[in-house]
């Protein structure tokens, strides 16, 4: 098991606030040594405050690249898209000059654009600076869903695609995601979760167990990850 910090914040806000405080410093610390950073977060509903309280944040913002942890195949304008969210609500005011680097071209399927979304990851300085992942109730994380088609591929620590796509059950559209070795090689890897349920998930995960059947334990149980859990109730 790789090592976990966990801070605790009394309500969304101050998590939020906390959480891109903790992450413009790993950027900005990317930008003093090597003149730029890379910063890969994830949609879903939990991250709009976060999204919102990093973009005020006072950094060099045209030295940053934003990415994916992982997408739905669906177009940018598509409601469920996490490309829009993102430009929505992290590319804005400040962080509006921020490069991004998206997950989706104009394939068909997922499997017919990995190639071109695999050059573009690669194309990108590693290690990541910082990783910002979600978690659902099923214990996934990026796109490593139970049940999911390439779940074992994607969650090979030796494995050299920087991503993969994905379909399972619980996942609805069919995805694409960044595998293993991209999230646990960043510089600094966060989870973000709020409300009792997940923390319990969480605690679940932390518990011996197969990987497929909550597979945020792949994260967890990385030997180089140093996750940095953020949660409120």
């Amino acid at each position: 098991m790789g090592d976990l910090a966990r801070r605790d914040f009394p309500d969304a806000q101050s998590l939020a606030e906390g959480l891109a405080s903790d992450v413009a410093g790993r950027l900005r610390d990317g930008i003093a040594e090597r003149g730029g950073a890379v910063l890969a977060v994830s949609g879903g509903r939990t991250p709009a405050r976060f999204f919102a309280a990093l973009a005020e944040q006072d950094l060099d913002w045209s030295k940053v690249t934003v990415t994916l942890v992982d997408e739905r195949w669906v177009p940018a304008d598509h409601e469920r898209s996490n490309e829009g969210f993102v430009r929505r609500g992290l590319l804005q005011g400040k962080a509006l000059v921020a490069r991004f680097v998206g997950l989706v071209d104009e394939s068909p399927t997922p499997e017919e654009g990995a190639a071109t979304i695999a050059d573009r990851i690669a194309a990108l300085p590693r290690p990541l600076d910082a990783v910002v992942l979600g978690m659902g109730a099923d214990g996934h994380t990026a796109s490593f869903f139970p049940g999911g088609d390439r779940l074992a591929e994607a969650l090979d620590p030796e494995g050299e695609a920087p991503v993969l796509p994905m379909r399972a059950e619980g996942a609805g559209e069919p995805r694409i995601t960044l595998t293993l070795p991209v999230v646990a090689g960043a510089g600094a890897v966060y989870l973000h979760i709020e409300g009792r349920e997940k923390a319990e998930v969480l605690a679940g995960a932390m518990e011996p167990g197969a990987l497929e059947a909550l597979p945020i334990r792949a994260v967890l149980r990385h030997p180089e990850v140093a996750l940095q859990v953020f949660w409120c109730p």
